[in-house]
């Protein structure tokens, strides 16, 4: 079985996010969602209600597991056993922020990095807009994965 470690901090899991996870499982078995802890974020909601949330959203779909976990993400992916990690892009400083991190989770580990480009009409969406938005008490509903949307 191929399993792809997709890590972040998910604060909150977007529209984004979850397309990332639906073209993912177009090329591996499983997707493993692990929501980082990660003291240099500040973070709105606990890592469990995070986690809790984004098993909501994929309750119904077996081949994605959603975990948390706290260390350096290749020795996470490698713990589990994932052949790649899975990283989206939406800029070229996202880009070259990724391919550094690919380099070195390569030299230290020996995993791959799998980038996949954020579709077009996704790029804007970010967590952070997101929560810029709703701390403005704005609608974000439209950013959000539909069993996510509150």
């Amino acid at each position: 079985m191929k399993t792809v470690l997709f890590p972040g901090s998910f604060n909150p899991f977007t529209r984004g996010h979850a397309n990332l996870v639906e073209r993912a499982l177009q090329l591996f078995d499983e997707v493993v969602i692990a929501v980082g802890i990660n003291e240099e974020k500040a973070d709105n909601h606990s890592v469990e209600a995070r986690v809790a949330s984004i098993q909501n959203i994929y309750k119904d779909n077996v081949r994605v597991r959603v975990e948390s976990y706290t260390g350096l993400t290749a020795d996470f992916a490698c713990s589990i056993g994932a052949q790649a990690i899975l990283r989206g892009v939406r800029t070229m400083k996202d880009f070259e922020y990724e391919m550094q991190m690919a380099d070195v989770n390569r030299q230290l580990t020996g995993i791959d990095t799998v980038c996949l480009f954020a579709e077009p009409t996704l790029a804007a969406i970010s967590s952070s807009l997101v929560r810029e938005l709703a701390h403005f008490g704005k609608d974000v509903s439209e950013f959000l994965p539909i069993r996510d949307n509150k």
